[in-house]
């Protein structure tokens, strides 16, 4: 199939900030756009914002004044429904609701022509319920854009049951002509983004119900080390705990009450007070004019630099061709340590393994007694009781240990001041703010990241979407620094399946049930991508 030819009309209906900026998007990309709104003035108002930011384009010398012109002239005003008529395209961007859709739709059909594309931009509805009453339902599909639409590039393409593959194509190499990166995905709950990012929220809360540390500090550990343009707390209350909230309670519902979706109660105390984040002036952070400053995330105070630290050839959970962070990490983190001076040398043996499968307990440092181990899913606690070695100290997993600012650690409850404060000093000569957690399992990034993984993993075993698709999708439509499944590669699948193994032995519940597809990549010493 090919994109829709530009001497096709698009229409949209709907000129709300969604609307406007498909509008936008498609009169930019050389198509004639009609735009149409039940309120005359919202359609005015609309054109006159696509102006505007257009213009703002070409005093950026982003965009010249010709072809500027030309794009705000290729918006033209519908006045009536009916005037949508002779449309290759219909795009949809009007209220959540799926009766009131399902009206809208009914009346196109008794408007446009039999091969014109029907596109809902639904981001919670099933495709499959809205084209259910169509007297042609293959030629609906979803066309489920990311706000704000002229900056970000993710399109998701969801086909329905009845959707004509050939129709979905079309769409899809559309989108791409319009300068977006399109990725396919079957109808389900949430489609690929607002199932698989439901982890970075849900773990938040978790950690903080757990009083693993407050906002603040889960935040700036999320960014600083995960590498994540924003920690949950703050993207929360960037999207409005009300909105985040009733997502997840929609997830939840349609996969009958799983309980890898199940809302916090923490969340709903949240809603119920108010505290909605930005757009109420109050969320975890405090905003407007009279706020007070923005918290400080914990830091662990200055301690000496040790003289002398060893580390394992082949240390962490080394545990087949699927499994290499172990050495990695250690070889990076040597690095920086040699580079502020520390004498680093190299243990060959490892002093104890546990009986956890699929890890193995050489600890990745020795530093002044303390074995301080690459987080594995297993408290600190556990896992000294596990290796018979009480100066036990955790270290979260970091997107690049290489260039992290900050590390979060967690410490046993066995462990001695002595030996948890020279790991503390060996982590800051090598140039890291070094952030306390509380023992939960599996700290911070590493669960997250698990978790993320773990459920674009099962959207692939379930035909939602490809590894690629999954990927591309959280990168493009919630700016990841990498996909769930890359990460998943570069971590190594062995880890993320030990990490959720022990979750779920540590916790006892099914929220940490291994995907399927994660255990056969494993057992295979497989890859999401070549």
């Amino acid at each position: 199939m090919a994109a829709l030819h530009t001497d096709r009309a698009i229409a949209v209906i709907g000129s709300g900030a969604m609307g406007a900026g498909i509008a936008q998007v498609a009169a930019v990309a050389g198509y004639t756009v009609k735009l149409f709104d039940t309120r005359p003035e919202a359609v005015a108002k609309a054109m006159s914002d696509i102006a505007a930011a257009l213009n703002k384009l070409v005093a950026k010398e982003r965009m010249s004044a010709v072809d500027c012109a030309a794009s705000i002239a290729r918006v033209q005003a519908a006045l009536t429904l009916n005037d949508v008529a002779g449309s290759a395209l219909v795009v949809e961007a009007i209220v959540e609701n799926l009766d009131i859709k399902r009206g809208l739709f009914a009346e196109l059909e008794a408007i446009v022509a039999d091969d014109c594309i029907l596109a809902t931009n639904t981001s919670s509805i099933s495709v499959t319920a809205i084209a259910a009453k169509l007297r042609v339902p293959a030629r609906l599909v979803g066309m489920h854009f990311f706000n704000p639409v002229p900056l970000m590039a993710l399109v998701e393409v969801i086909s329905g049951l009845a959707t004509d593959p050939a129709v979905a194509q079309t769409v899809y190499d559309t989108a791409a002509a319009w300068g977006k990166q399109p990725v396919h995905a079957k109808s389900t709950p949430g489609f690929i983004v607002n199932r698989v990012a439901r982890p970075f929220y849900a773990e938040g809360w978790r950690l903080l119900s757990e009083q693993a540390a407050d906002a603040a500090t889960i935040d700036a550990v999320m960014r600083e080390c995960g590498g994540f343009r924003m920690g949950p707390f703050e993207l929360m209350d960037l999207i409005g705990h009300d909105v985040n909230f009733s997502v997840t309670q929609s997830v939840f519902g349609a996969y009958f009450n799983d309980p890898r979706f199940t809302p916090s109660v923490l969340q709903q105390e949240m809603v119920n007070a108010g505290f909605l984040g930005r757009k109420s002036g109050r969320g975890f952070y405090h905003y407007g004019d009279d706020a007070p400053g923005m918290p400080q995330p914990q830091a662990e105070a200055a301690q000496p630099k040790p003289e002398f630290v060893s580390y394992t050839i082949e240390p962490g959970a080394a545990v087949g061709p699927s499994h290499a962070i172990g050495g990695a990490v250690s070889d990076a983190l040597a690095a920086r340590l040699r580079a502020s001076g520390i004498n680093v040398s190299h243990r060959k043996t490892p002093e104890a393994r546990s009986h956890v499968v699929g890890t193995d307990d050489a600890p990745a440092f020795h530093c002044n007694g303390a074995a301080v181990y690459l987080t594995d899913g297993r408290s600190a606690t556990q896992r000294a009781h596990d290796s018979h070695h009480p100066d036990t100290v955790l270290f979260d997993l970091a997107l690049d240990y290489a260039s992290a600012k900050r590390i979060a650690v967690s410490r046993a409850d066995q462990c001695s001041a002595e030996a948890y404060n020279a790991v503390v000093g060996l982590f800051q000569a090598a140039g890291f703010t070094v952030t306390r957690l509380d023992d939960v399992p599996g700290m911070a990034v590493m669960r997250t990241v698990a978790m993320l993984a773990n459920e674009a993993a099962d959207a692939v075993n379930q035909g939602v979407c490809s590894a690629a698709g999954a990927d591309l999708a959280m990168q493009k439509g919630v700016n990841y620094p990498r996909g769930p499944l890359a990460w998943a590669d570069a971590v190594g699948i062995g880890q993320i399946v030990a990490v959720l193994s022990n979750l779920a032995a540590g916790y006892g519940e099914d929220r940490y049930r291994v995907s399927p597809l994660l255990r056969r990549k494993h057992a295979a010493g497989g890859r999401f991508h070549d």
